[in-house]
């Protein structure tokens, strides 16, 4: 009788974890909170075409361009460190500090926190700014804020060089 009474017992167990182990996985697998997929897909297009539209003022120097996608509160840090304000930037197509002859993207990742877009990808750049040549490869993050009006507008740039094994700084 006990063995019969252990193994009851132990069968018991057996479903008990198995059914909170079934809970578990159904509860993780349920959508995330926050934005709904369609709107999700449809700002993720929408974010792709502002990269694009990005890229273009940039190389063809197209300033107002420029203007209408950053902030007023846009910040950047360059991949040498320095900090420039919207104006800054701005300036610096205007005059031909920032020149940027090509530039090409991949492994672009966007990831939304409510109304706010984290883009983070590989860029291979030619071009010169006000510290001489710019030319290799960088990792970058833009992130965009959609505002009261539901217009999405970058807030923060940062770009990192990315050397190569045994590449000088």
């Amino acid at each position: 009788m006990p063995l019969k009474r252990a193994m009851f017992l132990i069968r018991r167990i057996c479903q008990a974890v198995l059914l909170m182990s079934v809970a578990l996985t159904a509860g993780a697998a349920q959508p995330k909170p926050g934005m709904p997929r369609s709107e999700r897909h449809e700002s993720k297009h929408e974010i792709d075409q502002l990269e694009q539209t990005w890229r273009d003022a940039i190389l063809r120097r197209n300033v107002q361009a420029m203007d209408t996608l950053l902030a007023d509160d846009y910040i950047a840090i360059s991949a040498n460190g320095t900090l420039q304000s919207k104006v800054d930037t701005l300036n610096n197509m205007k005059t031909g500090v920032l020149h940027v002859n090509s530039i090409d993207f991949s492994d672009r990742k966007v990831r939304f926190y409510g109304q706010t877009a984290l883009v983070t990808s590989r860029a291979e750049v030619t071009g010169s700014g006000g510290e001489g040549e710019l030319q290799g490869s960088y990792r970058y993050t833009r992130v965009y804020v959609r505002d009261a009006r539901g217009v999405w507008k970058i807030v923060s740039f940062e770009a990192s060089r990315i050397r190569e094994p045994g590449e000088h700084k």
